[in-house]
């Protein structure tokens, strides 16, 4: 049965802060989805469904990489969120059902770095309890720079984690050790992706951010050293996320001459998606040793198969990762808001959604005289 879901008139806003109640009266009126060709579920203003949701557990991490969290702006003087300002376990769990409910079919938990959030697997088992509003179960994973993945991968495991993604931005210390400006070792990482392998959460993904002059001298050795391992190796195209990265077009590697270049050692051919929307590009070892895939979020923009939303550490909910703004949930949850307020809260916002920044990046950041607009940083909203 076709479902409407209707944005019902909010009479007690003077009790919250201003900033709250502008943004419950922009939904007091009456919005009708039934008429969007998605039965129960919702899509954006480009009919672009909401299929998954990430959710940034915590704003911190133990490494500071360079195109993330750098070390100049997330220094020992920067303001992290206190804890009462992050969403509880239970807040959590209550929104990921409204946003399944809506639609969402797969949840992965981000950061900063998620495994520093005390008692993470609780929320892992809560989430993997939930099903879809087909009846399967919700597809919980994780993206972690595995720095604590040696000691936490069984209880990962055991919480009901489906699948983790691992970081790893070179295989030499030096290289590593300048990206994540840290002195943590390669091996704390690998180590940390065998754990997961030996419990079960296979395949276990790699993802390599590749910067120019940085760290592209290790996209063959990289490759080499996870062929044959039963590990899914991806690379990033060097991204501008957040104001604080020093993102230049110059530094990016384009995802054709990744490919070009591992072509040129280890032949591959390219094959489907695994589903609609999937971000990663895929391509197979002729020799059948394994998968490798690219991510070019730069120079091949895949925003119109874009199907994410973003749940951030305090509770905002953003529809990009390049977003300057969101929409507050944590605030009409603590205000006892009900389940149909927010979820159409949720579903107006998604149905508002245009977001394209990828697609038109050259147009907002080459612009004579325009001057680059706020985005908000990776390490708040999840990568």
């Amino acid at each position: 049965m076709t479902e409407i879901f209707r944005i019902i008139p909010i009479t007690s806003v003077q009790e919250s802060s201003a900033a709250q109640a502008r943004a419950l009266e922009e939904r007091e009126a009456v919005q009708d989805y039934a008429g969007q060709g998605c039965g129960q579920f919702v899509v954006d203003a480009l009919q672009r469904p909401l299929r998954d949701l990430r959710i940034s557990v915590t704003d911190r991490c133990n490494l500071r990489c360079t195109y993330c969290m750098p070390r100049e702006a997330f220094d020992k003087d920067h303001a992290f969120l206190q804890r009462a300002d992050l969403l509880s376990f239970e807040e959590i769990e209550r929104l990921a059902k409204l946003f399944i409910q809506l639609g969402v079919q797969k949840i992965r938990l981000t950061g900063g770095e998620p495994l520093l959030r005390r008692g993470i697997e609780r929320i892992i088992e809560s989430l993997a309890r939930l099903n879809t509003r087909e009846g399967k179960p919700v597809e919980v994973a994780l993206t972690t720079n595995a720095v604590l993945l040696s000691q936490k991968a069984q209880s990962l495991k055991d919480a009901g984690l489906a699948r983790i993604t691992a970081s790893l931005d070179g295989l030499s210390d030096e290289t590593f050790r300048r990206m994540s400006d840290s002195d943590v070792s390669v091996k704390t990482v690998l180590d940390g992706i065998a754990a997961a392998q030996r419990v079960g959460l296979a395949p276990v993904k790699v993802n390599m951010v590749v910067k120019r002059g940085v760290n592209d001298h290790e996209i063959i050795p990289m490759a080499g050293h996870f062929r044959n391992s039963g590990v899914v190796l991806r690379f990033i195209e060097f991204m501008d996320v957040g104001c604080t990265n020093g993102w230049r077009m110059d530094d990016v590697v384009p995802a054709r001459e990744i490919v070009e270049q591992i072509n040129s050692h280890y032949p591959i051919r390219q094959v489907d998606p695994n589903y609609t929307g999937e971000v990663a590009e895929r391509w197979h070892y002729a020799d059948g040793s394994g998968e490798v895939g690219v991510i070019a979020s730069v120079t091949q923009a895949f925003c119109h198969e874009c199907t994410r939303a973003r749940l951030s550490t305090d509770g905002k909910f953003y529809t990009c990762l390049f977003a300057s703004g969101g929409t507050d949930l944590r605030g009409p949850v603590r205000l006892g808001m009900t389940d149909q307020v927010l979820t159409n809260l949720i579903a107006g916002h998604w149905g508002r959604r245009n977001d394209r920044y990828s697609q038109l990046r050259h147009a907002v950041t080459e612009a004579p005289g325009e001057k680059s607009r706020e985005k908000i940083e990776m390490s708040y909203i999840g990568g």
